[in-house]
């Protein structure tokens, strides 16, 4: 099993999750973050670390989520790795209350 990060990244990436990876699985994306399955343990600690609750396992992503599954497989090909905590964006908390942000994914 992986974890998952889904819409509420977007925009936000925040990186707290980063600093807790035992094995460097998240990629950084214009705006957002993703998790490389092939890379991910299982191990949990990002979970608690996310500010916005974005992180799922795999089998408890939301119904209406489900698709950031395959978005997270499909980026963490093309994205690249991230292995440092980086500040967040300046409007990061104005956007951590906002839903429906798909839309706004930059690949």
């Amino acid at each position: 099993m992986t974890y998952v990060v889904t819409e509420s990244c977007i925009k936000c990436k925040y990186t707290d999750c980063v600093d807790v990876c035992p094995v460097d699985c998240f990629r950084e994306g214009p705006n957002m973050l993703v998790i490389d399955p092939d890379e991910c343990i299982d191990c949990t600690l990002c979970v608690a670390e996310c500010p916005v609750e974005a992180i799922f396992a795999e089998d408890d992503v939301p119904d209406d989520q489900q698709e950031f599954t395959a978005i997270n497989a499909e980026l963490s090909k093309v994205w690249k790795p991230i292995i440092e905590r980086k500040d967040a964006p300046a409007d990061a908390e104005e956007w951590s209350k906002v839903k429906d942000k798909k839309k706004l994914l930059q690949r």
